[in-house]
């Protein structure tokens, strides 16, 4: 299904479709150099916003550089969103999440998502809710310190590259408009995508916006065709 991907513990993707109705916590996914030491794991993720409403943000990196003891003091007192960088976003926009770099999503984004297969996220500050017995949510403040990137600053939308969106050593994004039959990947190796708009069809199966399917690499029918008008899709690989 695979093919020959280089050698990991596991399948090296999570691709994943958040949709976002009310603002997440913010939080951070640890760098290799502290991951091992906290008995987690890094990660690093990409996001492309398949749809934003008009007033959707992200929260991503600081505003400045600061000295961690800064931040940590403004956490107590529920001031630590004002040292985060926020961003207005559009449909559209994408945007890479290195390990180390504090992020939080929104409301009113729908993002497709895909990172390292990780599941290690440390929350710093859920922006002063509670629950309904009046309860803060965990939050991991000792680890999360220990992985904040303190000079990561106005991080920005990645400008494409033609149909190259994202291109990182662990994934690629590429963005494609489908007007006829396009090969989705070479033989032997595999391709996961996102209909984006309109209808495609590929390996006798029709895809839809928002259905994802995964090409596996010793398939024998490898074109992906619009059906009506044009069609668009996301196309995530491993490079090799």
């Amino acid at each position: 299904m695979f093919g020959e991907i280089r050698e990991a513990p596991r399948f090296p993707l999570l691709v994943k479709l958040l949709d976002c109705r009310e603002k997440l916590s913010l939080q951070v996914h640890p760098p290799v150099r502290v991951a091992n030491s906290l008995g987690g794991e890094s990660k690093t993720e990409a996001w492309f916003i398949a749809h934003a409403a008009p007033d959707a943000e992200l929260y991503l990196g600081l505003q400045k550089p600061i000295a961690r003891e800064t931040f940590e003091a403004a956490l107590p007192s529920g001031r630590a969103a004002e040292l985060v960088q926020r961003l207005r976003v559009k449909t559209g926009d994408a945007f890479l999440i290195p390990s180390g770099r504090m992020h939080a999503i929104g409301e009113g984004n729908l993002i497709v998502e895909v990172q390292e297969n990780s599941d290690t996220t440390y929350r710093v500050f859920d922006w002063n809710r509670v629950d309904e017995a009046g309860q803060p949510r965990q939050l991991h403040i000792k680890q999360a310190l220990r992985c904040i990137d303190f000079t990561d600053c106005s991080p920005a939308p990645i400008a494409a590259n033609n149909e190259s969106i994202i291109s990182h050593d662990l994934f690629s994004i590429d963005r494609w408009q489908i007007d006829s039959g396009r090969e989705l990947a070479p033989p032997g190796t595999f391709a996961i995508s996102c209909c984006l708009s309109g209808e495609l069809e590929c390996g006798g199966s029709l895809f839809r916006a928002g259905e994802f399917f995964l090409l596996p690499a010793k398939a024998a029918n490898r074109v992906v065709r619009n059906v009506g008008s044009s069609s668009e899709l996301l196309r995530i690989t491993v490079p090799e």
